[in-house]
């Protein structure tokens, strides 16, 4: 226990000097959240893909649900530019359904009607990497064993996350906080995601220390919203700054530590490292809530 503590105590200290690898992979395509004023999907897509290209971003994957290509068609064209521009798609199930809210077959259902617009737009290229929606993996250890062989059987590996600080939450009011012109606002919603976002990942930081002793190799969740085309290039160095080299999702899910499989029927989720603290019994090192209640309230 005493080496785990002082492990933790010199990445912290350390930083930068502790080289860790991260992949960068988003979810919600080819939408996700409210547009900001005046700003179509495909620039927001464009505008998303020229930063990580500035950062010379490896092979990102995004994570679809094409029951959005229904209602909007013309969405597709982000899913092409994506594409273009070199990047991966997986499956994030069609309808982006709950596992916990439905019957394991109905969620398998879910997963194969994804698969044609996978196929189509990824070519010979692996489109066979999952992401569950929520990050809800099952709620009973029946849903959770019986999903994870059906995507075994499929050729599917599980996309895991470790990194993630909900950047989702601040898309919305960012959208209405720019209707509005409150620069006042769209301040403290800078300010608030980043502290956000170095917070939590000093936090999973630590938690990969306490499970494994060591640093692991990362993936962040991220969403393809409004407010990333702004903040994405400041997170970007901020991980930089961290010590943070950008991989392949396959090279740093080639970590032993995505071996470990939790086996815990889980309500609400959360990230493999989340998921192992519980199936380990260990506490979550103290850390500030996000601001949901503030994120939801501010100009209104």
């Amino acid at each position: 226990m005493r080496f785990v503590v002082m492990m933790v105590f010199l990445s912290c200290i350390l930083g930068s000097a502790v080289g860790q690898e991260v992949a960068l992979t988003f979810d919600d395509l080819p939408s996700h959240g409210a547009l900001p004023p005046e700003m179509t999907r495909l620039e927001l897509a464009r505008k998303i893909i020229a930063t990580l290209k500035a950062a010379n971003a490896p092979r990102v994957y995004g994570f679809v649900n094409a029951i959005k290509l229904e209602q909007v068609p013309e969405d597709m064209a982000v899913l092409k530019e994506w594409r273009s521009a070199g990047y991966l798609l997986g499956n994030h199930t069609y309808s982006h359904m709950s596992l916990n809210d439905n019957t394991v077959g109905s969620f398998e259902k879910d997963i194969a009607s994804n698969e044609p617009v996978l196929q189509s737009l990824m070519g010979n290229e692996d489109w066979h990497w999952f992401r569950y929606p929520f990050l809800w993996e099952g709620d009973t250890l029946e849903k959770r064993n019986q999903v994870r062989a059906y995507l075994k059987d499929h050729g599917y590996r599980v996309a895991q996350v470790t990194l993630d600080f909900e950047d989702y939450a601040w898309n919305e009011p960012y959208a209405r906080c720019l209707a509005k012109n409150d620069q006042q606002a769209i301040g403290w919603l800078k300010s608030s995601y980043m502290s956000t976002a170095a917070e939590y990942i000093e936090v999973d930081r630590k938690m990969s220390m306490m499970l494994y002793g060591r640093e692991i190799k990362h993936v962040m969740l991220l969403h393809l919203g409004g407010f990333e085309t702004v903040m994405l290039p400041q997170l970007l160095d901020l991980l930089k700054q961290k010590g943070f080299k950008l991989v392949t999702l396959e090279e740093a899910e080639s970590d032993p530590a995505y071996e470990n499989n939790p086996d815990l029927p889980l309500k609400h989720g959360g990230s493999s490292l989340e998921q192992m603290m519980e199936a380990k019994h260990l506490k979550v090192p103290p850390v500030t809530l996000k601001p949901m209640k503030e994120l939801a309230a501010i100009c209104r």
